[in-house]
């Protein structure tokens, strides 16, 4: 008989543990792809970390309208920045600020936004963990059988007149 602690030793439960911890651990919420980037980013980096406002739903640097009223001023814009010097995280910051979150391509971290990072994996997690208490449920109860029938073992009552008439049919088929 399996023991009900055996799934909470299991690796598999440990390293779910190991992965939520360094996903929420606080001390790598700051690290990102900027910190090993290089120091001055290129045109392509910083517009792909936002999203044209015109409606086309891409990124400043794929939206493929030529004459876009956003995506070809914004661009032209943060080559002038990345000239004076800003790294990629100052000039996505200053259009966070000066749009909002919507200019971002990718939710932050942080907030509200954390928990719709987070839950989806939340979920699977306890949707799966339900499945596998469910099935073991299932698994190690037999299922019962209707109080009011009989045995496997036992025949049923039948009706003589209906088996005369069956026994009647098969001999006139023969």
């Amino acid at each position: 008989m399996r023991s009900q602690f055996a799934f909470a030793s299991s690796p598999r439960l440990a390293f779910i543990v190991v992965a939520l911890f360094v996903f929420l651990s606080p001390e790598l919420k700051n690290v990102s792809r900027e910190t090993f980037a290089a120091e001055r980013p290129t045109n392509a980096q910083v517009s792909e970390g936002l999203t044209c406002q015109c409606g086309c739903g891409l990124t400043v640097a794929n939206c493929n309208m030529p004459t876009c009223g956003f995506s070809v001023p914004m661009r032209a814009e943060i080559d002038g920045m990345i000239r004076k010097g800003m790294n990629r995280a100052q000039i996505i910051a200053f259009y966070r600020h000066k749009y909002g979150e919507k200019v971002l391509s990718a939710p932050t971290a942080e907030g509200f936004n954390l928990l719709a990072w987070t839950m989806p994996f939340i979920a699977l997690v306890l949707g799966g963990g339900l499945m596998v208490l469910l099935v073991g449920r299932w698994r190690s109860n037999p299922p019962s059988a209707p109080s009011g029938s009989k045995p496997a073992g036992e025949p049923s009552s039948f009706d003589p007149e209906l088996r005369r008439r069956l026994e009647n049919e098969l001999k006139e088929r023969r």
